[in-house]
C-alpha cells in the first residue's frame, strides 16, 4: 500500500492506476491527511456490495423478534348483525 499526495497522484495517474490493477491499494492524502484511495475494481465491486442496504419485508423484521411467529386472532374485528 502507498500513500500520495493528490499533486503526484494527479501528476501520475496512469501509473497509479496501473498498481491498482496489479492488486496494490493507493491512498491520496490532502494536506497530509487521507482523503481517498485508489483500489482495485474487485475490491471496490466487494465493498459496495457490503454497504449496499438489505431490504427485508416488514412481515420477515417481525419474525426476527424473540417470540418467533405470530398467531393470528381468528375472531372477528367486529360483530356483524345480519
Amino acid at each position: 500500500m502507498s500513500t500520495v499526495s493528490l499533486k503526484d497522484a494527479k501528476a501520475g495517474l496512469s501509473s497509479y492506476v496501473d498498481d491498482a490493477i496489479k492488486g496494490e491499494f493507493v491512498t491520496i492524502t490532502r494536506h497530509g491527511k487521507p482523503v481517498a484511495a485508489l483500489v482495485p475494481l474487485q475490491a471496490a465491486e466487494i465493498a459496495q456490495r457490503a454497504l449496499k442496504p438489505r431490504r427485508t419485508s416488514f412481515i420477515t423484521y417481525l419474525k426476527t423478534f424473540p417470540g418467533g411467529e405470530f398467531e393470528r386472532n381468528a375472531s372477528p374485528s367486529r360483530d356483524v348483525d345480519l
